[in-house]
């Protein structure tokens, strides 16, 4: 007997599944369909759709006026749009949301002037559609000696930016082959990575099991171009058939093996691959995704089995879309499981919760018999599960962790393993009059204060939470601090006296003073709210909580730096920052500031200082006095003047002596010539 293992990631993907959901949609309503091209390459379910009344057309000019047009999940060009709105007929698109992607990229690129290059398969309807949207100014490669050829004869001659985008069903491993011919870092290369993550994600399964098994059927339409990959990714690692249903496995001779992997391309239903399991088990070979073996009598009358409206049941996840979950529940009723009955968290999708092939435990909600279905509730086990665990978190006080789903009257609730906490705005932590926006679809940490048997709901409290962590961080930090420590933190509110600092858990205070070695009116001039400041404790007392703290560095004191460069005598240009009636004070570097009395403003009488100097006025002046332990800086401009004046006057006296001895050498001259 053999092992047989299914793919989890085997058949419908999220594109055909909506396509083909839409045809039957509208078939139900007995709506007159046209398909522009096949909506699937999977011949069942087209010649059943066929037979329900579908048309198959191959161009718009075979549209029937009161036909209404399906696009498939692969898309068309921009023209073919065009041609349908010119008809009128009714258009319904089911593009693939990934494939339509791909199209906004390639239209965007080439109305931005770039050169399009497209990896896949130039025959294939996708690739066509995505050319459409590029007006003729792109290049399909299959592979990357193709496209190492382009970089080689045709790029530099191009002069033109590139953006290279792939057919969604594209081959993961040849991609990863293009990428490494590619030019690195080029700023005129843009690369989107557009391979389906259902694509991605069933050739890398499809892949691992083939490396554990002896033997891979894939299961899909020959035609179907990411069931053709998923046999090439498949005959890389075992001996791999290709089959198109159960009916083509009865004449194949598969040769013994102890592990058999089957797998599925996006275009395969569930159904058919159930088909082929059936038709190893009548032929022997017993399918199984565990060790154990089946019995198939008892399967047999399992799927019988009828059940009840409250029951809990069991089922294995056999799709996922975007409305609901199908669960195969082993009995002869289709179980559905709506996106409302899985979860009641509106950020969530079905896809976010199951995935094909897990088995989950559910409540059945209604049983229709006569049509095999039933409607059953993922919610409703998982709300009993988390409300165990809402009590048992309440008598042990566990911190819980949620987001922030809605704003009610006065407060908010959030959702935590199906059960609704609510949070008084008392106990959301936020300060007196806040607003409780700022909580919603933010992830919270809380605990439960009460909780209501009743109707499984619960209160808690986010602040409970903060006073714990602030007094654990509050005796933490007293048992380490020490005035000269050094912290980073973050300035959490200002008040005219000074900032307060977030050390982590516990807040201190940063005077006004200490924020600037220049005179400051408010903290703000220096400091706003979220800054990170590196401050040390200056002085600190448990007994009043209280923690002072410093911000000014010494080596930043502009009197260390004035005394370091400046001196008596010094000749420097200093601004007028201010004008007082007995003179005016001019800044010379950053923080300090010298005072030019009234009478060292001019050489001659000052009524007015503002008759001679303005606010800003950059002026030349000379340090006469410098008293450090005052902090008090005399400069003068007068003293220039009379520099000036005392230089003049020894120039003249020079040039008079100068001119006494030019004037006796002459008269020597003369009187040796007579």
């Amino acid at each position: 007997m053999s092992k047989v293992t299914v793919a989890e990631s085997a058949g419908f993907c999220f594109g055909v599944d909506r396509a083909v959901k839409m045809v039957y949609s509208e078939l139900e309503k007995n709506t007159k369909v046209a398909t522009l091209g096949p909506i699937i390459h999977n011949q069942d379910v087209v010649n059943d759709m066929k037979a329900k009344g579908a048309r198959i057309i191959d161009s718009v000019d075979e549209l029937e006026d009161d036909e209404t047009v399906v696009i498939r999940s692969h898309g068309v060009g921009r023209e073919i749009y065009e041609k349908i709105a010119a008809k009128g007929n009714r258009m319904l698109d089911a593009t693939c949301p990934f494939v339509s992607r791909i199209h906004k990229i390639a239209a965007e690129k080439t109305k931005q002037g770039y050169y399009v290059l497209i990896a896949g398969d130039a025959s294939h309807p996708e690739v066509q559609g995505i050319v459409g949207h590029c007006d003729e100014n792109c290049l399909v490669f299959k592979d990357d000696f193709e496209l190492k050829d382009f970089f080689e004869k045709k790029f530099k001659n191009l002069k033109k930016k590139l953006a290279i985008v792939a057919q969604t069903t594209y081959n993961i491993v040849v991609w990863d082959d293009c990428l490494n011919v590619i030019p690195k870092d080029d700023p005129d290369i843009e690369i989107s990575d557009t391979i389906c993550n259902a694509t991605d994600t069933r050739q890398s399964d499809a892949a691992e099991l083939a490396k554990a098994s002896d033997i891979m059927l894939v299961v899909g339409g020959r035609h179907s171009s990411n069931t053709v990959k998923l046999y090439e990714v498949c005959s890389r690692y075992c001996k791999t058939y290709h089959i198109e249903n159960s009916d083509e496995l009865r004449s194949l001779k598969i040769p013994v093996a102890e592990k058999i992997g089957i797998t599925a391309g996006a275009s395969t239903p569930a159904y058919i691959i159930k088909e082929v399991q059936t038709t190893m088990a009548e032929n022997g070979i017993i399918t199984a995704a565990q060790d154990e073996e089946i019995d198939f009598a008892e399967a047999l009358d399992q799927s019988f089995k009828k059940i009840h409206t409250g029951e809990k049941v069991k089922g294995t996840v056999v799709s996922v879309d975007n409305a609901e979950i199908t669960v195969d529940l082993g009995t002869k009723h289709t179980g559905y499981v709506k996106l409302e009955d899985l979860t009641d968290d509106p950020s969530k999708k079905p896809e976010d919760i199951a995935k094909v092939g897990d088995e989950i435990e559910l409540i059945v909600i209604k049983v229709n018999d006569a049509e095999g279905t039933a409607q059953l509730s993922k919610r409703k086990v998982d709300e009993q599960a988390g409300y165990d665990v809402v009590v048992k978190a309440q008598q042990e006080g566990t911190v819980l962790e949620g987001v922030v789903q809605h704003i009610v009257n006065k407060g908010v609730t959030l959702n935590y393993l199906g059960v609704r906490i609510f949070i008084p705005a008392s106990q959301t932590g936020l300060p007196r009059g806040a607003e409780l926006d700022e909580l919603l679809k933010k992830k919270v940490e809380f605990t439960i204060i009460e909780v209501t048997e009743g109707k499984k709901r619960a209160v808690g409290s986010i602040k409970a939470v903060q006073n714990a962590k602030k007094a654990e961080a509050q005796a933490k930090f007293w048992d380490a601090a020490n005035v000269g420590d050094v912290y980073v933190g973050k300035v959490k509110s200002l008040t005219s006296f000074g900032a307060f600092v977030d050390l982590g858990g516990i807040d201190g205070m940063v005077h006004i003073s200490e924020l600037s070695w220049k005179r400051i009116k408010h903290p703000s001039e220096v400091v706003a709210v979220g800054d990170t400041l590196e401050v040390y404790i200056k002085d600190l007392s448990r007994e009043d909580n209280r923690i002072s703290l410093g911000f000014k560095k010494a080596e930043d004191n502009p009197w260390e730096i004035f005394n370091a460069n400046y001196n008596v005598g010094d000749v420097v240009k200093a601004t007028i920052v201010s004008i007082t009636s007995f003179g005016a004070f001019a800044k010379i570097i950053d923080g300090i500031d010298g005072l030019i009395h009234i009478s060292q403003i001019a050489d001659k009488k000052v009524e007015n200082v503002k008759d001679l100097l303005t606010v800003g006025e950059e002026v030349d002046v000379k340090i006469i006095d410098i008293d450090a332990d005052s902090h008090r800086i005399s400069i003068s401009m007068r003293a220039l003047i009379e520099d000036a004046e005392e230089a003049a006057d020894e120039d003249a006296v020079e040039e008079e002596a100068v001119a006494e001895e030019v004037i006796a050498e002459e008269t020597a001259v003369e009187e040796d010539a007579e």
